[in-house]
């Protein structure tokens, strides 16, 4: 566990080392006191009254080293924590860095609850460790172990008698944990279930309130909150009745020395001298020891975090070289390219279902990451993509065309390396995605997705994240090619307006439109609108289609579309069903040869003359 840790502590490990030190001396300077008390009591059992300035200098020096444990014990407390929060910080930046080289898709699989658990609660717990289970257990446990081997050079009866406590609190400590860890997983299992619940059921409270589904999404809340506190009663009954024997039993290390002993002084086994000596250093340890016993119940739990931690740091980062850019063009090729998402979702929640498995923004994918977690290494990883060969010439644009699930934007999102590819390669310019850096990669590509996230700061600096070297005069420029401009004078401040959380000052239009001004900003040659025209409405169908056409100039383009009136005029348009291409050619060239296209044309087409009657 502390070799887990360790690497993180750097040139904090000093601060470590002295708080150690620091409150080793500090129980020393509170285990000398009991040794004053001895001196005052044995007079009394040789029928003696100490004379009043002995008893002051011992009452003095008593008083003195309180003072000095105060401030020898608290100044290795604030060392310590010195020493903790900056590891904690190490940990943190870390594992930043590693989600940041994990594929994209897995970090959304892993589940907005979880990813903050792991974050801020099981970090905050490793402080437990740091600050106070280290210097603290050294200082309580070497402490007392240095006073119980000086009882035996008093009397080595009385100091067995001592001990004796030992084995059987010993033995309370490993069943409570042994039943602890036994529980550990389903435990975590169910708050980590209960963190996603939450985040779903607050996330889509304005569709449980719409449809009416109050009940059905409480139910799961309330369900998933019961399982927490279920599993959490459980784990504490297992581990309260070891808990009671270890911290009843262990640090009350007179239990045996006192009557026997009693009974050794008045055999003359022993002088009563030498009892009350041994009574003095066990009442000096038990403190100690009681407080080194109490970290031992959060032992399992710290196991089962920095487990937890481990794994998630060392999870296998995404496949990318050191290279910049080296293609010859444009021109994007996939070659038999396979790909399997990964087994934490469950066939039952159809793993061909893209929005489910990679939006992250969607309530549902959070749900069903949590509702999973414990069935997850159950179910085998299903393919969804089989062996796809495409090729889309530079400066031209490609419509991917399906059914939902069939495949088009885990096609896309392979493109901008969301997941690391099953089988096959797919390449830019003959140079293959995986040669290059991710940054190289992102350079090339901007990506334009039906959801959009928006920070909570102004519009103007969610626009510059296109490039952030950007002059606020191009950021104005790029605003006003995507057709911003209608909207951003409702503001009183403009395009220095707070989008809000999530961007909730924003219609979803708008939204898409502060994307495309990303998008346009970045000027990247290579452009992926997946369902960019998802809240096209007829009055801002114009000014979307005006904004798409500032991007999509002289760039190779991809485009994934269910409204097909807006990809007809496309180069080239790829048909794609359950995770094959089934045909590729022009608008017309389709309407003619294939079937499915035909299905898909004449469906787009009456949607498109709904009408309320």
């Amino acid at each position: 566990m502390i070799k887990s840790v360790a690497p993180y502590i750097g040139k904090y490990k000093k601060y470590t080392v002295l708080a150690s030190i620091l409150t080793t001396l500090g129980i020393i300077a509170n285990v000398i006191p009991y040794f004053f008390l001895y001196q005052l009591i044995l007079p009394l059992t040789q029928h003696q009254l100490p004379d009043s300035k002995f008893v002051l200098i011992r009452v003095g020096l008593i008083l003195l080293c309180q003072v000095l444990y105060a401030v020898l014990y608290s100044s290795g407390l604030a060392s310590s924590h010195v020493s903790a929060y900056n590891t904690l910080k190490n940990i943190r930046i870390a594992l930043k860095g590693k989600l940041e080289n994990q594929p994209l898709g897995n970090i959304k699989e892993l589940g907005t609850g979880q990813i903050k658990r792991v974050f801020t609660d099981d970090i905050d717990q490793i402080e437990l460790l740091l600050a106070h289970a280290i210097p603290e257990g050294i200082a309580n446990i070497m402490v007392p172990c240095l006073v119980i081997l000086a009882s035996f050079f008093v009397d080595w009866r009385l100091a067995l008698l001592t001990i004796a406590t030992i084995p059987v609190g010993a033995f309370g400590m490993a069943m409570m944990m042994k039943a602890g860890m036994a529980l550990m997983g389903p435990y975590y299992d169910s708050a980590k279930k209960m963190n996603n619940t939450i985040i779903e059921y607050v996330n889509g409270m304005e569709a449980i309130k719409v449809f009416n589904k109050d009940g059905d999404s409480f139910r799961r809340f309330g369900e998933a909150v019961r399982s927490y506190r279920d599993f959490t009663l459980d784990w504490y009954k297992a581990c309260w009745p070891w808990m009671a024997v270890y911290n009843s039993i262990l640090p009350c290390f007179a239990l045996f020395t006192l009557p026997i002993g009693g009974l050794m002084v008045l055999s003359g086994a022993v002088t009563l001298s030498q009892l009350v000596l041994v009574l003095c250093m066990s009442f000096a340890i038990g403190p100690a020891i009681l407080r080194a016993l109490s970290f031992g119940g959060k032992i399992p739990q710290l196991n089962y975090k920095i487990a937890e931690l481990e794994k998630m740091i060392k999870d296998d980062p995404i496949k990318q070289g050191e290279h910049g850019f080296e293609g010859k063009n444009y021109d994007i090729e996939f070659k038999d390219v396979r790909f399997s998402y990964s087994k934490d979702f469950r066939a039952g929640d159809n793993s061909v279902n893209e929005s489910a498995k990679t939006s992250g923004a969607k309530a549902s994918g959070d749900s069903n990451t949590a509702s999973s977690a414990s069935t997850a290494d159950n179910i085998q990883p299903k393919e969804v993509l089989h062996g796809i060969n495409l090729t889309m010439k530079q400066g031209t644009t490609t419509a991917l065309i399906g059914e939902s699930g069939s495949g088009k934007s885990t096609l896309a999102k392979l493109l901008v390396h969301f997941y690391d590819i099953t089988d096959g390669s797919i390449s830019i310019g003959g140079q293959n995605i995986t040669d290059m850096t991710i940054e190289a990669l992102n350079n090339q590509i901007s990506y334009v997705a039906q959801e959009q996230f928006l920070f909570n700061t102004t519009l103007y600096e969610n626009i510059l994240i296109g490039r952030p070297d950007a002059t606020r005069e191009e950021v104005l420029d790029a605003a006003h090619r995507a057709q911003c401009d209608e909207f951003l004078a409702r503001f009183p401040d403009g395009i220095d307006t707070k989008a809000g959380d999530s961007g909730k000052q924003l219609s979803g239009g708008e939204r898409q439109r502060i994307s495309l001004a990303r998008a346009i900003l970045k000027n990247a040659p290579l452009i992926v609108l997946d369902e960019a025209t998802a809240f096209m409405d007829p009055e801002n169908e114009e000014k979307m289609n005006a904004a798409i056409a500032e991007i999509i100039k002289d760039k190779t383009v991809i485009v994934i579309a269910h409204r097909l009136s807006s990809i007809k005029n496309a180069d080239k348009i790829c048909v794609l069903k359950e995770g094959n291409v089934i045909a590729e050619g022009t608008h017309d060239q389709l309407l003619k040869d294939c079937e499915e296209y035909k299905t898909l044309w004449a469906a787009s087409t009456a949607a498109a003359n709904w009408r309320i009657a």
